[in-house]
């Protein structure tokens, strides 16, 4: 089987996380400059086999589009037409962020290391792709 990649899209910086082969247990796998995400993208894919990108859809309490999706709409356009064997799919990523600082807190990581955005990026990421997981159940 190939793997499930999942995305934390941001200004600046972007959290990936990706499954085992199985698709069995979602793990973080790094935080990356947004300006080079497409570069990573590409040389990840080449060397690992990815069967689906699963990208955070950003909706606010009321269910509209957040701010960010007039960047990701383009991003998601642009990684369709780059990797078209890989299917692109979109998921709620409503408080991603909160859930990661609580999940920073119980697992005792320190306050100085919980003001690490690149840290929350990637922790969201991989809450993003297990809910993602879970929601296929």
């Amino acid at each position: 089987m190939a793997r499930i990649l999942a995305i934390d899209y941001g200004k600046k910086r972007t959290g990936l996380a990706v499954t085992d082969p199985l698709q069995l247990i979602a793990g973080g796998l790094c935080t990356v400059p947004t300006v080079q995400l497409i570069e990573y993208l590409t040389t990840y894919l080449s060397e690992n086999e990815v069967e689906t990108i699963v990208v955070g859809y950003p909706r606010q309490m009321n269910g509209e589009d957040s701010e960010n999706m007039k960047r990701i709409t383009p991003f998601v356009n642009r990684i369709t037409k780059l990797f078209p064997a890989v299917r692109i799919e979109m998921f709620d990523e409503r408080f991603t962020s909160v859930i990661a600082h609580h999940v920073m807190i119980d697992s005792g990581i320190s306050r100085t290391q919980r003001r690490d955005k690149a840290l929350v990026d990637k922790i969201s990421a991989t809450i993003i792709l297990e809910d993602y997981l879970q929601s296929r159940l």
